[in-house]
């Protein structure tokens, strides 16, 4: 899947320089290629454990597939569709700057990815500088396939490559938030301990049948909201912690002292 939205990319950056600068079927089918990779990263992992062929080969080799899928392709449409055909105020040079600019937080969201994986790979019980409670699961960080996941709903809510300059520059320092998000030690909820072989309540079949049909009829806004929703769960869950702190800090200071003897 990474290997096709990087191809698509290309394919969506040579249409848009033909002159074709409407919606493009191509970025729209890189950022898919994203979603169902996001989806088949949830399972692979599964689907080793229910069938008992988990192994370190294929530990590696789904860490190789991250880095292609979820840092390299990402990061190809990060420039393509939200710089390249980006039209600036003023003269050629501001249309130079706004490249390299779109060169480095490309570069930086891979590098912040690759670190994030490696991380992720050599550490075998990470703790989050805001741990939650202990029957729970979390992830020390964004992960990468949520971060990928994000900027393919972005593309996918509007295919058409970026001209604005104002929009271009926002897409880069979000592209920025994301990649730190990534290398941080903030407390992201895992599904982890969710289990696909449990049985389920009616409710329970209620809510994902729900899902599932407002995917299939309004598929763009939904993804957005998702992904951005998850996206900004790990800075509320850090914000919630730092205030809960900040009144449990007050209340202690505000109790009588008392006086012995």
């Amino acid at each position: 899947m990474g290997f096709v939205a990087i191809l698509q990319a290309f394919q969506g950056a040579l249409l848009a320089k033909s002159g074709e600068l409407t919606t493009n079927v191509h970025f729209a089918i890189a950022a898919k290629a994203l979603a169902f990779a996001v989806l088949f990263d949830g399972l692979d992992g599964r689907i080793a454990r229910m069938t008992n062929t988990t192994s370190d080969f294929g530990r590696e080799l789904d860490s190789l597939a991250d880095v292609i899928t979820f840092g390299i392709a990402p990061a190809v449409l990060v420039f393509v569709w939200g710089v390249l055909f980006v039209v600036p105020p003023g003269d050629g040079s501001v249309q130079s700057q706004l490249n390299r600019a779109g060169y480095l937080v490309s570069f930086f969201y891979l590098l912040c990815g690759a670190v994030r994986l490696a991380r992720f790979n050599v550490q075998t019980n990470p703790m989050p500088k805001n741990p939650g409670r202990p029957d729970r699961k979390y992830f020390v960080g964004l992960p990468i396939p949520a971060g990928a996941g994000f900027i393919a709903s972005v593309v996918y809510m509007d295919a058409s490559p970026v001209r604005s300059f104002v929009f271009s520059i926002l897409w880069l320092i979000v592209t920025v938030i994301v990649s730190l998000l990534m290398v941080s030690t903030w407390r992201y909820p895992s599904f982890k301990q969710v289990s696909i072989t449990k049985p389920r309540t009616p409710l329970t079949v209620l809510v994902v049948a729900g899902v599932a049909f407002l995917i299939s009829q309004w598929s763009q806004p939904v993804l957005l909201i998702a992904a951005s929703a998850y996206l900004l769960s790990g800075i509320v869950i850090r914000i919630g912690g730092i205030v809960r702190r900040y009144r449990k800090s007050r209340h202690h200071a505000s109790l009588p002292e008392h006086q012995v003897g």
